[in-house]
């Protein structure tokens, strides 16, 4: 099993297109400090379509909780800039893959205390900061899902 965790998302369409893909995959979704709409705000209701069924949410008002709710040592710090890329890093089952806010990306405290744990998706063309949150939840949702099935 695999977790996503969102610190603090903004854009319900965001959330809505990665709780379909965790529906999709099976992955367990966690939403994690202040939000930026309410969990059953129409819109969010409307980028998710009708899957919302089928998604594990698990809200936790503190990353604190977070950490307790996963082991620590299955964090995985999703970030611009990072010290290496995702492809670089051999998923284990229990892994967190952790996204940061759209417009903040994760507190300075958490990046700081999984430096060692993050990754990134390399933008080659240096020409944007980095990629819509749901296609960057996707990349790297589906590699550690290949890595771990055998895909």
């Amino acid at each position: 099993m695999i977790h996503l965790a969102l610190w603090e998302p903004e854009i319900p369409p965001n959330t809505g297109n990665v709780a379909r893909l965790c529906a999709a995959t099976g992955v367990v979704l966690h939403l994690v400090g202040r939000l930026g709409f309410r969990l059953d705000d129409r819109s969010l209701k409307r980028a998710g379509l009708d899957y919302w069924e089928f998604v594990e949410v698990r809200t936790h008002a503190t990353f604190a909780e977070l950490e307790s709710a996963v082991s620590v040592d299955h964090i995985l710090c999703v970030e611009v800039p990072a010290p290496r890329i995702y492809t670089q890093v051999a998923f284990r089952p229990g892994d967190c893959l952790v996204f940061g806010s759209e417009s903040k990306g994760l507190p300075p405290e958490v990046r700081e205390r999984y430096a060692d744990r993050t990754i990134g998706i390399p933008m080659p063309t240096g020409k944007v900061r980095s990629l819509n949150l749901a296609t960057s939840a996707g990349i790297v949702v589906y590699e550690a899902l290949r890595q771990l099935n055998g895909w």
